[in-house]
């Protein structure tokens, strides 16, 4: 595996990411040697004023400061781009690769993570690597280039001396990097720690109504409270771990001030070392220390990140969903045939479904709740790839076909109405995004929509707050319908999709909804056995199979679940206080 690939996994770079590290790695080596030509420039005049050989020297002298000045200013500038700008750039890019990544993740990998850690990772990860990749890496990796490169010629000049300075930094790395597992475990637990809080702060504003309901905010917010406190207390403990490795060697590297001069008077009285080498060794090792000292820190700080870069790399590493991206189906008939899926391993929700859904006709899945029917309807528009068995449209195995090209044949009604903080007609549009203004109203009619939206102080333009909090459940549903009829796609899925709505509104939609169905294939989900009266075929499911499948008439001349549902619901609709 080469460097470049290496890094692009470690540090979750983009392959460009990953060559302008290693222009940081060189330009951060030459700033740092461009630093140590003053030592030697130093060296020559002492060498020469001790010697008597500064006649004529000067002019050499002043042009060569006026140089270093030059190639440190050039190294310094040249430094600065390759590593901040190249990283903000890249920590762009790698944002953008993120979402893109996530768009293609099928949703069995957001069923293992949430909300606040998916955030976490995009912005507070990224934050991060972005620090590391800017302030530290490349900083650790020049100065490690560049001091080998200083120690090697130190030992052509005196292998005692360079002994003497240099035994100091293998100790001192060797400490800090002792220090990794202790820091991945107490990183991994202060993330966990993190999560805990983030996911608790998120669920107290999602139900803050409910906590004042039932006078829970006292008990609730002491919980919470725990939870930063842990935070808080871990945040020392790991600050305080990684102090005592990176205090500890950073005094053993001062040692090596000591041991140079220490040796060096010892050869000066024993006369096998010079005045002006012993001078050389004291301003090298003066020279050299101080930012290796400010290495170490960044060696404990790069091992810190390693619990960021696993978690970024997690999701950059994860197999998307893919396929052709051209539909070669023929119809929209929707065929399953023995299919099996599990969302957790040994715990099968279908264990062998077989049914078609013609064109040009309903069907509806009903059952007792956890009988498969919502994943099914999920199966069919690929939101999961199936363990076994086949899902065909027209023909078209779903699973060989990219999501996003699929998804252009599907308009989806969920019964969790999800809509963003703009307007109602921008929340409409995205059904179909290229929809002209009285399409997307002609549609938001059909949905009955209008009733509700002409009394809004700014018609279809009012901004609906975060998940349209300013409408209600209803309303929510309406819109979320008027979305189906923009797409007019020739595969409608509806999940409870009146579920929320009025009497009156339900008849109203389902007229509308007539018209939207006509001619395609529809998959329902319903509860109210009345939603489900007028469809082609019924598909009853239960423990994952599929129970019963007829048309209501010949499932009510068996006698089976459906017409249980059926009399267990109309002895519900007439119950009373």
């Amino acid at each position: 595996m080469s460097i470049k690939v290496k890094l692009q996994h470690k540090y979750a770079l983009s392959e460009q990411g990953a060559k302008d590290m290693i222009k940081a790695f060189v330009s951060v080596t030459c700033s740092d040697l461009a630093l140590m030509f003053p030592v030697g420039l130093l060296y020559s005049l002492v060498k020469d004023y001790m010697t008597g050989g500064m006649e004529g020297r000067m002019t050499f002298y002043l042009a060569g400061s006026v140089i270093c000045l030059l190639l440190i200013s050039a190294t310094t500038y040249i430094q600065y781009n390759t590593t901040y700008f190249a990283t903000y750039k890249e920590s762009g890019i790698r944002r953008t690769a993120l979402a893109e990544k996530l768009r293609k993740l099928p949703l069995s990998f957001f069923g293992k993570k949430d909300l606040s850690d998916l955030t976490s990772t995009i912005m507070a990860d990224c934050a991060k690597i972005e620090t590391a990749s800017s302030h530290w890496i490349p900083a650790l990796v020049g100065s490690i280039i560049s001091t080998v490169m200083i120690a090697v010629s130190l030992f052509f000049f005196d292998w005692r001396m360079a002994l003497a300075a240099l035994w100091v930094l293998p100790v001192s790395f060797g400490i800090v990097l002792a220090s990794s597992k202790v820091q991945h475990k107490l990183g991994s637990r202060h993330n966990k720690l993190k999560m805990e809080c983030a996911d608790g702060i998120q669920e107290c504003l999602e139900t803050v109504r409910d906590l004042k309901a039932n006078n829970a905010q006292e008990t609730y917010m002491r919980g919470l409270t725990k939870k930063i406190v842990a935070i808080e207390k871990h945040a020392i403990v790991n600050e305080l771990a990684t102090a005592v490795f990176v205090s500890s060697a950073q005094m053993i590297l001062k040692l090596g001030i000591a041991t140079a001069a220490l040796v060096g008077s010892a050869l000066l009285i024993d006369k096998s070392l010079d005045v002006l080498t012993f001078f050389m060794f004291l301003l090298l090792v003066s020279r050299l220390y101080d930012p290796m000292q400010m290495s170490l820190q960044n060696l404990a700080a790069i091992i810190s990140t390693d619990v960021q870069c696993r978690r970024m790399d997690e999701i950059l590493s994860s197999e998307a969903q893919t396929g052709e991206e051209e539909l070669a189906n023929q119809g929209c008939d929707i065929v399953f045939e023995h299919v099996k899926f599990a969302y957790n391993k040994n715990e099968l929700v279908l264990r062998d479904v077989s049914f078609t859904a013609r064109q040009g006709e309903v069907t509806a899945l009903i059952g007792p709740s956890g009988g498969g029917k919502t994943t099914i309807s999920r199966l069919a528009a690929r939101f999961w790839d199936i363990n076994s068995g086949k899902i065909t449209v027209g023909g078209m195995e779903v699973g060989k076909i990219d999501p996003e090209t699929l998804m252009s044949l599907y308009a989806i009604v969920f019964q969790e109405v999800t809509l963003f903080n703009n307007t109602i007609m921008e929340n409409i549009r995205i059904g179909r995004k290229d929809a002209s203004d009285e399409e997307v109203i002609r549609a938001a009619k059909l949905a009955n929509c209008d009733e509700f939206v002409e009394k809004l102080p700014d018609g279809w333009n009012t901004v609906i707050g975060e998940n349209g909090s300013e409408l209600s459940g209803g309303e929510r549903q309406r819109l979320s319908i008027a979305r189906a009829f923009l797409k007019n796609a020739p595969i409608i899925l509806l999940d409870e999709a009146t579920a929320s709505l009025d009497v009156d509104n339900e008849t109203l939609i389902q007229e509308s909804l007539s018209e939207l169905i006509r001619n395609k294939t529809v998959l329902i989900i319903a509860h109210r056995m009345r939603t489900v009266a007028n469809a082609d075929k019924i598909v009853v499911l239960k423990d994952g199979v599929v129970a019963e499948c007829g048309s209501p008439a010949e499932l009510k001349q068996r006698a089976g679940i459906y017409c249980h549902m059926m009399e267990t619901q109309k002895k519900a609709e007439k119950w009373k206080f």
